[in-house]
């Protein structure tokens, strides 16, 4: 099966009534969908660990996902808090030194990511999702199109007028 949002919502929306084959597709999809995430975020001997932690996050949370709304993105929430909970205890097992900066890259990144996350909170969410999927992690506009269950057309025009609208936003500020 193709990771798409309306085969993931189909599969999670079986997973929740106890179809275990589909809960077994589930998460090998998510799985695969998880190392793709996590590449561009984490050194790649983490992957494995951080992909399984988030499984197991979205094992607790299985009830909680409504199918009113789409899977990606709720899967996504749980991806990025796993991967703040790795970097802040990566943070707090390093030592510093008297030298060393109390606010490391790793800080900056999560504050980073954060600000957009807020940003795109302003968004439509097919504004939000296309500009996360394509421009923060890299898919092209045919593998965001399926995921978002959108045209490559109306992909394009959300990423420029989420684009446009988040220009306007932060020249406001």
């Amino acid at each position: 099966m193709s990771i798409d949002e309306p085969s993931l919502a189909r599969l999670m929306a079986a997973s929740q009534r106890g179809d275990r084959a589909a809960y077994r597709a589930l998460l090998g999809d998510c799985q695969k969908w998880l190392a793709r995430y996590f590449a561009r975020r984490i050194a790649p001997h983490q992957i494995d660990d951080l992909v399984q932690e988030t499984l197991v996050s979205m094992h607790r949370k299985l009830a909680t996902w409504d199918s009113g709304r789409p899977f990606l993105p709720w899967l996504a929430a749980i991806a990025r808090y796993r991967w703040i909970d790795m970097l802040r205890r990566q943070r707090d097992e390093a030592e510093l030194g008297d030298n060393d900066a109390a606010v490391g890259a790793e800080d900056d990144a999560v504050h980073a990511r954060i600000s957009i996350d807020r940003m795109l909170g302003y968004l439509t969410s097919g504004q939000a999702q296309a500009i996360t999927l394509v421009k923060i992690e890299g898919a092209s506009i045919a593998e965001a199109s399926k995921i978002c269950g959108q045209s490559e057309s109306l992909v394009k025009v959300n990423i420029h007028r989420g684009l446009k609208k988040l220009a306007q936003l932060i020249e406001s500020e």
